[in-house]
């Protein structure tokens, strides 16, 4: 009985061993990040749980992050950036901040469109670009395209944020792949002919114009629709309910989509836990995650997005590669400065 005891005793001895190693490593992986929703903390706390390796959070505008990570230098504490928008990624990128992650896990998990060519930076969850209508005075039929929307028939109908923001950048870069340079600065004087005020706010603050009256169409990232309708608020939730959603594109390559993404960063102090930071971010448990609670679309094939984005149907989503948002980032804010958007 008493080496029966002992046995037990050794057996919890271990035990408890080897789940205090696992809460409590040591080991650590510090994460600089732009998005500041709940989902994203949820998967940190349920990763530190899973491996034991504790995440840090610095939480900062995408501007801030990379002026930090540049004065910071080789003495950076980061291991992690996390953005939105292709754009950014690619700012980072091309100041030298992300280093190449050669990953089979990453690999397998996001398709190529949705990464860098070069491992420099990983899409997490995708967003469409799409046209928020009023559900009275628009008719979804009357709707085709980015490109549709000069048309006279939309004058001072339409409304949306201004050129300093990053997913207007996007998608402004978006059309001078598919069309040229030329025919994205005839584009933009004319959607600025046909707005409904001085591109300003938010998108949420769009949607609300057009419930509102404002406008009638709204140039708005799909995620936002989401929010709003499961807001505590119950104006913006009927702001929210007085719109449509409609993909454009669908005849031909299809909606402007954006990422926002990880990359490891060129000094990262623990780089092979920042690899298997993004790694486990990419994987289906954490991808549900992030489809379900913050209304994105899951990069990883394998993730079903939420029962609301499913409702609004299937789309046809534009197959360049997101890099060439980032790439074509400066010609579009020339353009907008050029044509006189705000």
């Amino acid at each position: 009985m008493d080496n029966f005891k002992s046995l037990l005793l050794f057996a919890s001895i271990f035990l408890i061993g080897i789940f205090s190693c696992k809460e409590n490593t040591g080991e650590e992986v510090n994460v600089y990040t732009h998005r500041h929703y709940d989902a994203d903390q949820q998967l940190f706390d349920a990763f530190a749980e899973e491996t034991g390796i504790k995440v840090n959070v610095v939480s900062a505008s995408a501007d801030e992050l990379i002026q930090k990570l540049e004065l910071e230098g080789e003495g950076s504490p980061a291991d992690v950036l996390i953005t939105v928008d292709a754009g950014r990624l690619h700012r980072a990128k091309e100041k030298n901040l992300f280093q190449a992650v050669d990953s089979e896990v990453l690999n397998a998990n996001i398709p190529s469109k949705f990464r860098n060519p070069e491992g420099m930076w990983f899409g997490l969850t995708y967003r469409a670009r799409i046209l928020a209508y009023h559900k009275e005075r628009v008719n979804p039929d009357d709707l085709d395209s980015y490109e549709s929307l000069t048309e006279e028939q939309w004058k001072g109908r339409i409304l949306t944020r201004s050129s300093e923001n990053i997913y207007n950048q996007s998608l402004l870069a978006s059309l001078i792949v598919a069309h040229g340079a030329d025919a994205a600065e005839e584009w933009a004087a004319g959607l600025l002919n046909n707005m409904a005020r001085d591109p300003k706010g938010s998108d949420r603050d769009q949607v609300k114009a057009v419930a509102s009256g404002e406008g009638d169409v709204a140039i708005v990232n799909s995620y936002y629709i989401g929010i709003m309708l499961n807001d505590a608020n119950e104006e913006t939730v009927k702001a929210a309910k007085q719109v449509g959603i409609f993909f454009p594109n669908q005849n031909d390559r299809g909606t402007h989509i954006n990422v926002s993404g990880a990359g490891v960063t060129r000094h990262a102090p623990n780089k092979e836990n920042a690899i298997r930071l993004i790694e486990f971010l990419s994987g289906e448990k954490a991808q549900e995650v992030l489809a379900n609670v913050n209304y994105e679309y899951p990069v990883n094939p394998n993730v079903a997005p939420s029962e609301l984005l499913q409702s609004w149907g299937d789309f046809k989503a534009d197959e360049i590669n997101l890099s060439l948002l980032g790439e074509n980032n400066s010609e579009a804010v020339i353009i907008f400065d050029k044509v006189g958007w705000n």
